[in-house]
């Protein structure tokens, strides 16, 4: 049986990347400051399908915001991928993501498939979501959205802490809506 030392073993696991509020505050802050040709590779990207271009500006942005991708697995470039197109095209703003969605007239069914979504069913929503909310000029709230993207399809620990943000998500949005009528 062939045993990996615990050196080989940390060599080869991929550095987390943390969603933290300074990771995600630089990171808009490089998209802010970015010129017009990072920006719009960054707002055309497919994060399944990054091309080259997309790629050097996607990683050019992570490493200024402190990250480290060169050896995240490709699951995590498309989360990032995601958040980074994300922030381009809609912003990030304060405040509570589920009254940015009431705030956007974003429907009950649309927040409600976003919420029950896992896996790449969600990563297909949120992309809809977000061009929705810079049409209505709502810039979604992007330390919880990172999160629950990043949480997605964890398990464990991570899995409940998706299922709490999904719940309060809610909580807000459906708080918010009953206030407006």
């Amino acid at each position: 049986m062939l045993e990996l030392s615990e050196s080989a073993v940390q060599q080869s696991a991929p550095e987390p990347a943390t969603t933290g509020e300074f990771s995600i505050g630089k990171l808009a802050g490089f998209i802010d400051r970015s010129d017009p040709g990072t920006r719009a590779a960054l707002a055309r990207l497919d994060p399944d399908a990054l091309r080259p271009h997309q790629i050097a500006a996607l990683s050019r942005a992570l490493i200024d915001t402190g990250l480290s991708p060169d050896r995240w697995q490709p699951s995590t470039w498309k989360r990032w991928a995601l958040i980074a197109h994300g922030i381009t095209l809609a912003g990030h703003g304060k405040g509570s993501l589920g009254k940015q969605f009431a705030e956007a007239g974003v429907s009950e069914p649309r927040v409600t498939k976003l919420l029950v979504s896992r896996d790449d069913a969600f990563l297909q929503i949120v992309p809809r979501l977000l061009r929705l909310l810079a049409s209505k000029q709502v810039k979604p709230n992007w330390y919880t959205l990172s999160e629950l993207i990043q949480k997605n399809d964890s398990q464990g620990k991570a899995q409940e802490e998706a299922e709490a943000l999904r719940l309060r998500i809610a909580g807000d949005y459906f708080s918010a809506i009953t206030s407006s009528k």
